[in-house]
């Protein structure tokens, strides 16, 4: 089925090294967009200031929180894809593609209006102190300027992934990761324009990344060529794109939510612990996008070899992942909390600031696997089709236990690391009711793929 050497066949052959071949590259791209992404927070941390690093994470979980619902539904537009890809319909291939990038530029431009639009209202309600609120309004507004072309990317991304090539996301990710790099060192350093220059830099390289990946798309020879002529929405693969994109995507904001409720405590320690938190989180993103790698892995695999009813080929793939989730991140986040003060104190030269960094990494870190595994199983269940009840049960399992944590356990009980326990205590509760979802749903897919066998019989 490939036809050029960035596709992967999923649907044949060995599956732990085309496992592997998929997620490094993807993992590789993740972990440099959250190096690019660090650069930001260093630059601004050693030349502007801990008010500005602090200005600048304290709109990360709002900003997820909004973006994060129209960027889960490209999982769908990934799982769709690769069905198609999988049983080589071509034309409906090409349909759904253009569906999805026409709908990322219009959800793109609205999230950008939304987002300008609600910035400082969200973030006096998050209690945002007032020393740091106006540097995160301009840095907001500036960044979600470049929405529509980061919601393109995304997209275009996803149906990349659908066929197996992970790799042109990463070299583009390089050459637009690099320019910003650097534009976030003149502007921050030689026109010390502060958060405002690092947001025209995070916008710059959106533009770039958005620019290589849709001219990768419009030069290609396979089914999932884009032409701009065809620019259309056909709302019967947008209504099968949101049935597995939209509980992605609330599941997502709706835990995203649930950080920002975090967030709203975190702030009530003051600007230390906010830029301790700030240099901590990108250190558990890093961890994250590991897992969500292996994840997005799973996603594809599971989705082709669900289409052609490969059923013991699905089930290696989930034992597989499962073994890259439980060792990898446990690797990973043992060497984060080792090196942690050492690795924080790249992010500010504050004692204190990296005191509240570890009193959070010392509970979050080492048992980062759990997440790893609560992360895989919504996506295995995807990959057969199913995303509202794996969405219900990660909402109830990790929203409703940081608020029943933060809200009822935790004013008693002032401290990061308490707080912060929320953490393991909603991945082990997560997992244990998304297991029982996955074995029902895979007894049901068995029962199914036997029933058709039986028919063409």
């Amino acid at each position: 089925m490939s036809k050029n050497r960035y596709e992967i066949d999923m649907c044949n052959g060995t599956i732990m090294d085309k496992l592997i071949s998929f997620c490094i590259p993807l993992m590789l791209t993740n972990v440099l967009q959250l190096l690019f992404n660090a650069v930001d927070i260093i630059v601004v941390g050693k030349f502007a200031g801990s008010s500005a690093l602090a200005a600048v994470g304290s709109t990360t979980a709002l900003i997820n929180m909004i973006i994060n619902l129209f960027i889960g539904v490209s999982l769908g537009a990934n799982v769709i894809s690769a069905r198609f890809f999988a049983t080589d319909m071509r034309k409906e291939m090409s349909e759904t593609v253009h569906t999805a990038i026409t709908f990322a530029i219009v959800s793109g431009i609205a999230v950008m209006v939304l987002g300008i639009a609600i910035t400082r209202p969200a973030l006096v309600l998050m209690d945002t102190p007032a020393d740091v609120i106006d540097q995160s309004v301009l840095y907001m507004k500036i960044y979600f300027c470049g929405l529509p072309f980061f919601m393109v990317y995304n997209y275009a991304a996803s149906i990349l992934r659908a066929v197996g090539d992970t790799k042109h996301p990463l070299y583009y990710l390089i050459i637009a990761g690099v320019i910003n790099a650097c534009l976030n060192l003149v502007m921050v350093i030689k026109f010390d324009m502060g958060v405002a220059g690092v947001a025209i830099a995070t916008v710059a390289s959106q533009l770039i990344s958005c620019f290589l990946v849709m001219r990768l798309l419009c030069k290609s020879t396979g089914s999932y060529k884009f032409e701009f002529k065809k620019i259309s929405i056909r709302w019967r693969y947008l209504k099968e794109i949101f049935k597995i994109g939209i509980p992605a995507g609330l599941q997502s904001t709706v835990i995203n939510f649930s950080n920002a409720l975090l967030q709203s405590s975190v702030n009530s320690f003051g600007s230390d612990a906010m830029a301790g938190y700030t240099a901590a989180n990108n250190i558990l993103g890093f961890l994250y996008v590991t897992v969500n790698s292996v994840t997005q892995g799973c996603l594809s695999f599971t989705s082709q070899n669900y289409a052609v009813r490969k059923l013991k080929r699905m089930d290696r793939v989930f034992i597989d992942c499962l073994i890259i989730q439980c060792t990898l991140p446990l690797a990973l986040g043992i060497l984060s909390y080792v090196f942690g003060p050492q690795i924080l104190g790249i992010y500010t030269d504050s004692a204190d600031v990296v005191t509240y960094g570890m009193e959070i990494l010392s509970i979050t870190t080492i048992p980062y696997f759990l997440c790893g595994i609560m992360d895989m199983l919504p996506g295995v269940l995807r990959g057969m089709g199913h995303s509202t009840m794996p969405m219900i049960l990660s909402v109830i399992g990790t929203v409703g236990t940081r608020i029943i944590w933060i809200y009822g356990l935790f004013p008693s009980h002032r401290s990061l690391s308490f707080l912060f326990i929320s953490y393991p205590g909603s991945w082990i509760f997560t997992i244990l009711m998304q297991l029982c979802c996955y074995i029902v749903v895979r007894k049901k897919v068995g029962n199914l793929f036997a029933t058709i066998k039986e028919a063409h019989n």
